[in-house]
């Protein structure tokens, strides 16, 4: 297992702790408080439990070793992966919306106060979870990660206008008391709206989408080390899991024979899996150098 895959799992057993200790305290505040939105909080703390343990099984899925039937490894399973925790935030968010709207059509009691100072803590540690978690993803490369890291900033704004919805009920008084509510439909449409934000760069990963830029200036700059390499005409690069396969075409001296092509495109491989820790492969192609490309 690499240090990357290591990093990743730690991280996610980080967020399903987390989670499930708000989930219970938030279910018991928003019960005991009278309030649904934190209840509808708790709900997609909940959600995010069973996402995360999604992430987990990715993550785990994702090491394995290349084999005859994966020979580009089983990485792909990252943003399948996030397609399912897409789905559950959908799922979260519907339950919430057709909730809210219930309890907006039926009067009740407001909000207790004390329920803002639980709220207030959970926002700070949920914003907290998401720093520690967004840094951990962009370090791994890791997709999964990333969807994981925006279930916390995504419940840490819903709490934010769960805290916004009760300081209303709770200091309007009698006439506001659905404004709690109001606070959980609305943290419903951000959900929808985060969702897609998700799934996007998910989905692009999937259709191998070039979204690499910044790792094929990196697998140039590193070519450009290697003795015999003059430079490089095409550099595509795919992303799968958190490791990337590289089609590279190198021009060399049109003069070289074709064993000193061929190991130029070995030491060149050899230099580039060295250097490039997030590289599982590549695929080199040689092309000569002529009078055209000089």
């Amino acid at each position: 297992m690499s240090s990357n895959q290591k990093i990743a799992i730690r991280t996610v057993y980080f967020s399903i702790i987390g989670n499930s200790c708000l989930a219970l305290c938030k279910g018991i505040g928003g019960i005991l408080g009278n309030s649904y939105a934190l209840i509808a909080d708790a709900i997609e703390s909940t959600t995010d439990i069973f996402s995360s343990l999604l992430v987990l099984f990715g993550l785990k899925y994702a090491k394995r070793p290349a084999d005859e039937n994966h020979p580009y490894g089983h990485g792909k399973i990252e943003p399948l992966i996030t397609f399912g925790v897409v789905a559950i935030l959908i799922t979260s968010a519907t339950i919430i919306a057709y909730q809210s709207i219930e309890n907006i059509r039926t009067p009740h009691d407001a909000p207790e106060v004390w329920t803002l100072l639980l709220l207030g803590v959970i926002i700070l540690w949920k914003e907290l979870s998401y720093r520690v978690v967004i840094q951990k993803s962009k370090q791994t490369k890791s997709t999964s990660l990333t969807a994981d890291a925006w279930h916390h900033r995504s419940d840490a704004i819903t709490s934010l206008l769960a805290f916004i919805g009760i300081a209303i009920a709770v200091l309007m008084g009698k006439g506001y008391e659905s404004a709690d509510d109001w606070a959980a439909l609305l943290a419903s449409i951000f959900i929808l709206y985060n969702s897609y934000q998700i799934l996007r760069p998910a989905l692009g990963e999937i259709m191998d989408e070039h979204l690499h830029e910044d790792f094929c200036n990196e697998v140039i700059q590193a070519s450009e080390e290697v003795n015999g390499v003059i430079g490089i005409e095409k550099c595509l690069a795919r992303k799968t899991g958190m490791t990337y396969l590289v089609d590279l075409h190198v021009i060399v001296d049109g003069n070289a024979s074709v064993f000193e092509g061929h190991e130029i495109a070995h030491q060149l491989k050899d230099h580039l899996l060295s250097v490039l820790p997030n590289l599982s492969d590549a695929l080199i192609h040689i092309e000569p150098n002529f009078e055209r490309i000089k």
